[in-house]
């Protein structure tokens, strides 16, 4: 595969694998997963048959769609989008506020609104009038 993928002998198969080629392998193996604690596969044996018949059945699913996975032009190579993002991000401004300090401003904005807030009572009922600002002093 790594020939018809035209890569490096040194290199994981999966830094160059279209994702839909990493998806189907992963729902083989979970299938697999599955299975081995449902039926309670306990040897090599039933392990790898369950594990073969498990990824031949997910291969003839991507044949029925017309996928063939040994035909598919590789991906970019995962390490060389890995070092773009880190220089991109090296890119970024350093002043981005996180979301801890934007929620700590809406806390003071909801505390201020509160003190802002008059409270008064007649008879039995109590209702809350807000003021925009401060009445003056007289």
């Amino acid at each position: 595969m790594k020939r018809k993928l035209n890569m490096p002998e040194n290199r994981a198969l999966a830094d160059f694998l279209p994702m839909i080629t990493i998806k189907a392998k992963d729902f083989a193996n979970e299938i697999t997963n599955f299975n081995i604690k449902r039926d309670d596969l306990a040897t090599e044996h039933e392990i790898t048959g369950e594990h073969v018949s498990n990824n031949r059945d997910v291969r003839d699913l991507l044949g029925k769609r017309n996928i063939k996975p040994e035909l598919l032009p590789p991906e970019e190579d995962a390490k060389k989008v890995e070092r773009r993002l880190a220089t991109e991000e090296k890119k970024l401004p350093k002043s981005v506020d996180s979301f801890e300090s934007i929620d700590n401003s809406k806390r003071a904005n909801r505390k201020s609104e509160k003190r802002a807030a008059k409270r008064i009572t007649k008879g039995s009922k109590e209702r809350w009038r807000y003021r925009a600002s401060p009445e003056p002093k007289r």
